[in-house]
C-alpha cells in the first residue's frame, strides 16, 4: 500500500516515514502543498496524510481540491491546530480522519491501519496462483509457506499482484514504489525484484514472476516462454 505524507517538516517527515516503512507502507514525502496537490491527484496513493500548515498552499486548500477534483483516496489531516472549529472545517472538506500535533507515532500508526481497513478493496486478500498476500496482516505465504518479505519486496510483491497479467516497466514500477525522483539509471530495482523473484519463484515448479526482455516485469500464473525468463 503506497502513502503520500505531506509535511515540511523534514525531521517529522523522516520519523513519519521510518515508522510507515517499517509497517511494511511504500511511503512518498512531498514538501509543501502545491507538490502535495499534483502528487495526490496522480492517484498513485492508497491514502493522503496532509499536514494543514504548509507553505505554497494550506492542506485544507488542498483537501478542498482533491476533493472537487472527486479524488476519493483517505485523507488523514495533521495539525497544531485543537479548536473543535478547526476539526469540524477539515472534516467537513472531506478529511476521513483527523490528528492533532504532537502526536504518537503508534497513534498515528493506528490512525492509518483504521483507514486502510475502511477500503475493502485494499482489505481483500490479493492472489495469484498460489500466492496470497495479506494486507490487514501483511503476511505473504506460497502454498503452505510463509516467505519473509523486507518493506520494498513486499510493496513490489503487492504491486505485481495488484496489476496481474500486466507488463510493468522499471520507469512505471520505480515512480511507484520509490517516488517520482528516483534515479533510475541505477540498477536497484533489478536488484530487489531478482531478490523478490527468488523468494517467490525459487523452490517452486510453477514460476510467477517473470522478466519480459527490454520491456519490463510481469507477474501471472501461467508460464509462457515467450515472455522471458
Amino acid at each position: 500500500m503506497r502513502i503520500l505524507y505531506v509535511e515540511d517538516e523534514k525531521k517529522v517527515a523522516d520519523l513519519v516515514k521510518d515508522a510507515l516503512e517499517r509497517e511494511n507502507y511504500s511511503v512518498e514525502i512531498a514538501s509543501d502543498g502545491e507538490q502535495g496537490e499534483a502528487l495526490a491527484l496522480s492517484g498513485h496513493f492508497d491514502l493522503v496524510i496532509l499536514d494543514i500548515l504548509m507553505p505554497k498552499r494550506d492542506g485544507l486548500e488542498v483537501l478542498r481540491n482533491l476533493r472537487a477534483k472527486k479524488l476519493s483516496t483517505a485523507v488523514l489531516l495533521l495539525t497544531a491546530k485543537t479548536t473543535v472549529e478547526d476539526k469540524v472545517k477539515g472534516l467537513d472538506g472531506g478529511a476521513d480522519d483527523y490528528l492533532t500535533k504532537p502526536f504518537a507515532v503508534t497513534e498515528l500508526l493506528a490512525r492509518v491501519r483504521s483507514l486502510m481497513r475502511r477500503g475493502s478493496s485494499q482489505a481483500t486478500a490479493l492472489r495469484v496462483g498460489d500466492v496470497v498476500l495479506d494486507p490487514l496482516t501483511r503476511k505473504v505465504r506460497r502454498g503452505e509457506k510463509l516467505i519473509d518479505l523486507t518493506t520494498k519486496e513486499y510493496a513490489l510483491l503487492e504491486y505485481f499482484m495488484r496489476n496481474e497479467n500486466k507488463v510493468l516497466s522499471r520507469t512505471v514500477i520505480s515512480e511507484h514504489i520509490w517516488g517520482y525522483n528516483f534515479d533510475t539509471g541505477t540498477n536497484i530495482i533489478d536488484v530487489y525484484i531478482n531478490h523478490l523473484r527468488n523468494k517467490i519463484n525459487g523452490g517452486f515448479e510453477k514460476k510467477l514472476l517473470h522478466t519480459v526482455r527490454g520491456v519490463g516485469y510481469i507477474m501471472k500464473e501461467i508460464d509462457d516462454s515467450t515472455r522471458g525468463e
